[in-house]
Protein backbone atom coordinates (compact mmCIF):
# COMPACT_ATOMS: atom_id res chain seq x y z
CA UNK A 1 0.00 0.00 0.00
CA UNK A 2 1.14 3.56 -0.64
CA UNK A 3 1.72 6.02 2.17
CA UNK A 4 -1.48 6.38 4.22
CA UNK A 5 -3.34 9.66 3.76
CA UNK A 6 -6.61 9.12 5.64
CA UNK A 7 -6.61 6.80 8.64
CA UNK A 8 -9.71 5.96 10.68
CA UNK A 9 -9.24 3.87 13.82
CA UNK A 10 -12.08 2.55 15.98
CA UNK A 11 -14.47 5.33 14.94
CA UNK A 12 -17.90 5.21 16.59
CA UNK A 13 -20.89 7.44 16.02
CA UNK A 14 -24.48 7.42 17.28
CA UNK A 15 -27.58 9.32 16.21
CA UNK A 16 -29.54 9.00 19.46
CA UNK A 17 -29.88 5.26 20.09
CA UNK A 18 -28.86 4.38 16.56
CA UNK A 19 -25.26 3.18 16.33
CA UNK A 20 -24.44 4.40 12.80
CA UNK A 21 -20.68 3.80 12.74
CA UNK A 22 -19.39 0.80 14.67
CA UNK A 23 -15.64 0.61 15.30
CA UNK A 24 -14.67 1.69 11.80
CA UNK A 25 -11.07 0.99 10.81
CA UNK A 26 -10.13 2.23 7.37
CA UNK A 27 -6.88 3.38 5.81
CA UNK A 28 -6.82 5.17 2.47
CA UNK A 29 -3.46 5.47 0.74
CA UNK A 30 -2.22 8.46 -1.25
CA UNK A 31 -3.57 8.24 -4.79
CA UNK A 32 -6.02 5.49 -3.91
CA UNK A 33 -9.63 5.52 -5.09
CA UNK A 34 -11.92 3.89 -2.56
CA UNK A 35 -15.57 3.38 -3.44
CA UNK A 36 -17.93 2.84 -0.51
CA UNK A 37 -21.10 0.92 -1.30
CA UNK A 38 -23.88 -0.73 0.67
CA UNK A 39 -27.59 -0.64 1.35
CA UNK A 40 -29.39 2.54 2.48
CA UNK A 41 -28.79 3.31 6.12
CA UNK A 42 -25.52 1.38 6.21
CA UNK A 43 -23.56 4.45 7.37
CA UNK A 44 -21.79 5.22 4.06
CA UNK A 45 -22.65 8.91 3.88
CA UNK A 46 -22.04 9.39 7.60
CA UNK A 47 -18.59 7.85 7.18
CA UNK A 48 -17.84 10.22 4.32
CA UNK A 49 -19.05 13.27 6.25
CA UNK A 50 -17.08 12.29 9.35
CA UNK A 51 -13.80 12.47 7.43
CA UNK A 52 -14.05 16.26 7.23
CA UNK A 53 -16.00 16.65 10.47
CA UNK A 54 -19.32 17.63 8.94
CA UNK A 55 -20.41 14.93 11.37
CA UNK A 56 -18.83 14.56 14.78
CA UNK A 57 -17.86 11.17 16.18
CA UNK A 58 -17.71 9.96 19.77
CA UNK A 59 -14.70 7.70 19.96
CA UNK A 60 -11.77 6.57 17.89
CA UNK A 61 -9.49 8.74 15.80
CA UNK A 62 -9.23 10.13 12.30
CA UNK A 63 -5.96 11.39 10.85
CA UNK A 64 -5.39 13.15 7.57
CA UNK A 65 -1.83 13.23 6.30
CA UNK A 66 -0.52 12.31 9.73
CA UNK A 67 -2.46 14.94 11.66
CA UNK A 68 -5.52 14.28 13.86
CA UNK A 69 -8.77 15.96 12.81
CA UNK A 70 -9.07 19.31 14.59
CA UNK A 71 -12.34 19.92 16.43
CA UNK A 72 -13.05 23.50 15.49
CA UNK A 73 -11.77 26.92 14.58
CA UNK A 74 -9.04 27.86 12.15
CA UNK A 75 -7.38 24.45 12.22
CA UNK A 76 -10.64 22.82 11.11
CA UNK A 77 -11.10 25.39 8.34
CA UNK A 78 -7.56 24.64 7.13
CA UNK A 79 -8.26 20.93 7.18
CA UNK A 80 -11.47 21.38 5.21
CA UNK A 81 -9.47 23.21 2.56
CA UNK A 82 -7.33 20.06 2.24
CA UNK A 83 -10.38 17.83 1.96
CA UNK A 84 -12.55 18.56 -1.07
CA UNK A 85 -16.20 17.55 -0.78
CA UNK A 86 -18.82 17.03 -3.46
CA UNK A 87 -22.38 16.38 -2.31
CA UNK A 88 -25.65 15.18 -3.83
CA UNK A 89 -26.71 18.81 -4.09
CA UNK A 90 -24.30 21.11 -5.87
CA UNK A 91 -24.26 23.89 -3.24
CA UNK A 92 -23.06 26.52 -5.69
CA UNK A 93 -23.60 30.18 -4.84
CA UNK A 94 -26.61 31.13 -6.95
CA UNK A 95 -25.78 34.85 -7.21
CA UNK A 96 -22.19 34.29 -8.34
CA UNK A 97 -20.99 33.30 -11.80
CA UNK A 98 -19.46 29.89 -12.41
CA UNK A 99 -16.01 31.49 -12.53
CA UNK A 100 -16.64 33.34 -9.24
CA UNK A 101 -17.84 30.11 -7.62
CA UNK A 102 -14.55 28.43 -8.48
CA UNK A 103 -12.23 31.34 -7.55
CA UNK A 104 -13.90 32.30 -4.26
CA UNK A 105 -12.21 29.62 -2.11
CA UNK A 106 -8.65 30.12 -3.35
CA UNK A 107 -8.93 33.94 -3.05
CA UNK A 108 -10.60 33.97 0.39
CA UNK A 109 -9.12 30.90 2.07
CA UNK A 110 -5.77 30.52 0.36
CA UNK A 111 -4.95 34.17 -0.36
CA UNK A 112 -4.43 33.56 -4.08
CA UNK A 113 -4.36 36.66 -6.29
CA UNK A 114 -7.52 37.12 -8.33
CA UNK A 115 -5.80 36.87 -11.72
CA UNK A 116 -4.01 33.67 -10.71
CA UNK A 117 -7.19 32.20 -9.26
CA UNK A 118 -9.08 32.97 -12.47
CA UNK A 119 -6.40 31.43 -14.68
CA UNK A 120 -6.40 28.24 -12.61
CA UNK A 121 -10.22 28.21 -12.47
CA UNK A 122 -10.45 28.38 -16.25
CA UNK A 123 -8.03 25.47 -16.56
CA UNK A 124 -10.18 23.43 -14.19
CA UNK A 125 -13.43 24.40 -15.91
CA UNK A 126 -11.82 23.33 -19.16
CA UNK A 127 -10.86 20.05 -17.57
CA UNK A 128 -14.44 19.33 -16.47
CA UNK A 129 -15.83 20.51 -19.81
CA UNK A 130 -17.69 23.69 -18.83
CA UNK A 131 -15.17 26.47 -19.55
CA UNK A 132 -17.57 28.01 -22.10
CA UNK A 133 -20.09 28.50 -19.27
CA UNK A 134 -17.73 30.50 -17.02
CA UNK A 135 -19.74 33.74 -17.12
CA UNK A 136 -23.13 32.11 -16.56
CA UNK A 137 -24.91 31.61 -13.25
CA UNK A 138 -25.60 28.17 -11.75
CA UNK A 139 -29.33 28.28 -12.59
CA UNK A 140 -28.45 28.57 -16.29
CA UNK A 141 -26.62 25.24 -16.23
CA UNK A 142 -27.94 21.68 -16.20
CA UNK A 143 -27.58 19.58 -13.06
CA UNK A 144 -24.73 17.62 -14.63
CA UNK A 145 -22.89 20.81 -15.53
CA UNK A 146 -23.42 22.25 -12.04
CA UNK A 147 -22.02 19.10 -10.45
CA UNK A 148 -18.97 19.31 -12.71
CA UNK A 149 -18.51 22.93 -11.60
CA UNK A 150 -18.75 21.74 -7.98
CA UNK A 151 -15.93 19.28 -8.70
CA UNK A 152 -13.82 22.06 -10.28
CA UNK A 153 -14.52 24.27 -7.27
CA UNK A 154 -13.22 21.59 -4.91
CA UNK A 155 -10.16 21.01 -7.09
CA UNK A 156 -9.36 24.74 -7.08
CA UNK A 157 -8.40 24.41 -3.41
CA UNK A 158 -5.73 21.83 -4.32
CA UNK A 159 -7.13 19.29 -1.86
CA UNK A 160 -5.14 16.29 -0.65
CA UNK A 161 -8.22 14.10 -0.83
CA UNK A 162 -11.64 14.41 -2.45
CA UNK A 163 -14.79 13.07 -0.83
CA UNK A 164 -17.83 12.39 -2.99
CA UNK A 165 -21.12 11.72 -1.22
CA UNK A 166 -23.49 10.19 -3.78
CA UNK A 167 -22.56 12.88 -6.32
CA UNK A 168 -24.90 11.58 -9.05
CA UNK A 169 -27.95 10.57 -7.05
CA UNK A 170 -29.81 13.86 -7.61
CA UNK A 171 -29.11 13.90 -11.37
CA UNK A 172 -31.26 12.84 -14.29
CA UNK A 173 -29.99 9.59 -15.81
CA UNK A 174 -28.63 11.20 -18.97
CA UNK A 175 -26.42 13.51 -16.88
CA UNK A 176 -24.92 10.85 -14.65
CA UNK A 177 -22.25 9.68 -17.08
CA UNK A 178 -20.88 13.15 -17.77
CA UNK A 179 -20.14 13.51 -14.05
CA UNK A 180 -18.80 9.96 -13.67
CA UNK A 181 -16.52 10.53 -16.69
CA UNK A 182 -14.97 13.56 -14.96
CA UNK A 183 -14.56 11.53 -11.77
CA UNK A 184 -12.99 8.64 -13.69
CA UNK A 185 -10.41 10.91 -15.31
CA UNK A 186 -9.73 12.48 -11.91
CA UNK A 187 -9.17 8.99 -10.47
CA UNK A 188 -6.76 8.17 -13.30
CA UNK A 189 -4.83 11.38 -12.65
CA UNK A 190 -3.85 10.11 -9.20
CA UNK A 191 -6.23 12.08 -6.97
CA UNK A 192 -6.98 10.36 -3.65
CA UNK A 193 -10.75 9.82 -3.63
CA UNK A 194 -13.41 8.40 -1.34
CA UNK A 195 -16.63 7.93 -3.28
CA UNK A 196 -19.98 6.90 -1.81
CA UNK A 197 -22.09 5.83 -4.77
CA UNK A 198 -24.73 3.48 -6.15
CA UNK A 199 -22.99 3.45 -9.52
CA UNK A 200 -21.48 -0.02 -9.70
CA UNK A 201 -20.04 0.54 -13.18
CA UNK A 202 -17.98 3.42 -11.81
CA UNK A 203 -16.86 1.27 -8.87
CA UNK A 204 -15.69 -1.44 -11.27
CA UNK A 205 -13.99 0.98 -13.61
CA UNK A 206 -12.34 3.52 -11.33
CA UNK A 207 -11.88 2.06 -7.85
CA UNK A 208 -8.70 0.55 -6.49
CA UNK A 209 -10.76 -0.86 -3.65
CA UNK A 210 -14.41 -1.39 -2.86
CA UNK A 211 -15.52 -1.04 0.75
CA UNK A 212 -18.86 -2.68 1.45
CA UNK A 213 -20.79 -1.39 4.48
CA UNK A 214 -23.89 -2.72 6.18
CA UNK A 215 -25.43 -1.78 9.54
CA UNK A 216 -22.69 0.70 10.37
CA UNK A 217 -19.83 -1.71 9.82
CA UNK A 218 -17.30 -2.42 7.12
CA UNK A 219 -18.30 -5.95 6.19
CA UNK A 220 -15.89 -6.55 3.35
CA UNK A 221 -13.23 -4.76 1.30
CA UNK A 222 -11.56 -5.99 -1.85
CA UNK A 223 -10.39 -5.02 -5.31
CA UNK A 224 -13.44 -4.36 -7.54
CA UNK A 225 -13.08 -7.42 -9.73
CA UNK A 226 -12.77 -9.70 -6.72
CA UNK A 227 -15.65 -8.05 -4.90
CA UNK A 228 -18.09 -8.10 -7.80
CA UNK A 229 -17.28 -11.59 -9.03
CA UNK A 230 -16.55 -13.32 -5.74
CA UNK A 231 -17.90 -11.56 -2.63
CA UNK A 232 -17.16 -13.50 0.56
CA UNK A 233 -19.84 -12.24 2.96
CA UNK A 234 -23.51 -13.21 2.81
CA UNK A 235 -24.49 -9.53 3.19
CA UNK A 236 -22.50 -8.57 0.10
CA UNK A 237 -23.79 -11.53 -1.91
CA UNK A 238 -27.36 -10.58 -0.98
CA UNK A 239 -26.78 -6.90 -1.85
CA UNK A 240 -25.15 -7.66 -5.20
CA UNK A 241 -27.84 -10.24 -6.01
CA UNK A 242 -30.50 -7.55 -5.57
CA UNK A 243 -28.82 -4.85 -7.63
CA UNK A 244 -26.97 -6.68 -10.37
CA UNK A 245 -29.91 -8.71 -11.65
CA UNK A 246 -31.76 -5.71 -13.11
Amino acid sequence: MTEPLVVLKGVNKHFGDLHVLKDIDLTIGKGEVVVVIGPSGSGKSTLCRTINRLETFESGSIEIDGKPLPEEGKALAALRADVGMVFQSFNLFAHKTILENVTLGPIKARGVKKADAEKRAMELLERVGVAHQAQKYPAQLSGGQQQRVAIARSLAMDPKVMLFDEPTSALDPEMINEVLDVMTSLAKSGMTMVVVTHEMGFARRAANRVVFMADGQIVEEAAPETFFTNPTSDRAKDFLGKILTH
